[in-house]
């Protein structure tokens, strides 16, 4: 397979979305309150689709399940990684995600262990990133006395700035604030506090307290992030994050630049820009929001222009 999969992805209503989707991206939405688009997916809740080549119209679940050569024969029953943009024009509720061993023991998929690139955010934008308590007893008291203020930390992002969210990790995407997000292909989430808001129809969502007790990190340790930058001629290079999920980079394309694979395969993301990509003579034109797959066997691949995107590799880097 030497042809790149562009993707259509899934759109996301959620109570907390807004516009920014349509506004920054000229995606077409489902209504003012989008609040995510699943760009790069296999999951059940929400299958991206092939647009255009060989595989046009097929899902990346069937190309997952039917043609296991294009990730490399990679083992495992579900494609690894999902790819979103998330629009929160309020907050997100106070959240935390399992590891694998809870997640397929009481939910039958994967745990959550994800990571977060600031596209774009208000000024002082805040987002939830751990918790005070020192102890497992003095975490349950505080949830139960609601003593949200002394329970949560809270950082100040700034549009750039990039946060690993391991599972077991309470977090929370703070409003006014647009992110790309790459995690784990789960959709298990176990909610802590959701600010007693009620929806359209006057409910208010579950939470889930006992999973959030079983499963958070006590006391919170912030993750080491040790990021490296390489030039290259027409690419500025980040390594965001690696380990034994994924491996994510920054790209910052100003010329034209060669690329080598270093995994099975890369899920790319265009934030920004435009320009070319050319796989095996063949030239593709990219555009602040296309979103594509090169698969098993693409060894190489130049980018030509003037644009900005993330990228991510199942694993470390090989």
């Amino acid at each position: 397979m030497t042809q790149p999969l562009f993707l259509k992805g899934v759109m996301q209503e959620k109570i907390w979305g807004g516009t920014n989707l349509r506004d920054f991206f000229g995606y077409d939405i489902p209504s003012e309150h989008t609040g995510e688009l699943w760009a790069i997916s296999a999951h059940k809740n929400g299958p991206a689709v092939v647009k255009s080549g060989k595989y046009a119209g097929k899902t990346l679940t069937e190309l997952w399940d039917q043609h296991r050569e294009l990730f490399g024969n990679q083992k495992g029953d579900v494609f690894p990684l999902l790819t979103k943009i998330l629009d929160a024009k309020t907050e997100l509720s106070v959240q935390v995600h399992p590891d694998d061993a809870y997640g397929l023991k009481h939910e039958g998929e994967l745990g959550k262990t994800e990571c977060w690139y600031v596209i774009d955010s208000d000024k002082d934008a805040q987002i939830v990133f751990g918790h005070q308590a020192k102890t497992r007893e003095e975490f349950i008291t505080m949830i139960e006395q609601e003593k949200w203020e002394d329970l949560l930390r809270y950082v100040t992002v700034k549009p750039g700035d990039f946060f690993y969210v391991p599972s077991g990790t309470i977090h929370a995407i703070g409003g006014g604030i647009t992110i790309l997000e790459t995690q784990q292909s789960s959709d298990t989430t176990y909610r802590v506090y959701d600010y007693d808001r009620k929806d359209a129809e006057g409910n208010t969502r579950p939470l889930h307290i006992k999973q959030s007790i079983d499963v958070t990190t006590i006391p919170h340790v912030d993750p080491d992030l040790s990021q490296t930058t390489a030039e290259q001629q027409g690419a500025l290079i980040t390594t965001l994050v690696e380990n034994e999920f994924f491996t994510v980079q920054d790209w910052k394309i100003s010329g034209e630049s060669t690329f080598k694979s270093s995994g099975l395969y890369t899920l790319v993301s265009v934030l920004d820009g435009m320009g070319t990509l050319t796989v095996d003579s063949e030239t593709y034109t990219l555009k602040k929001g296309t979103h594509f797959i090169l698969p098993n066997g693409i060894d190489n691949w130049t980018f030509n222009g003037d644009f900005h995107i993330i990228s991510s590799i199942p694993g470390k880097a090989i």
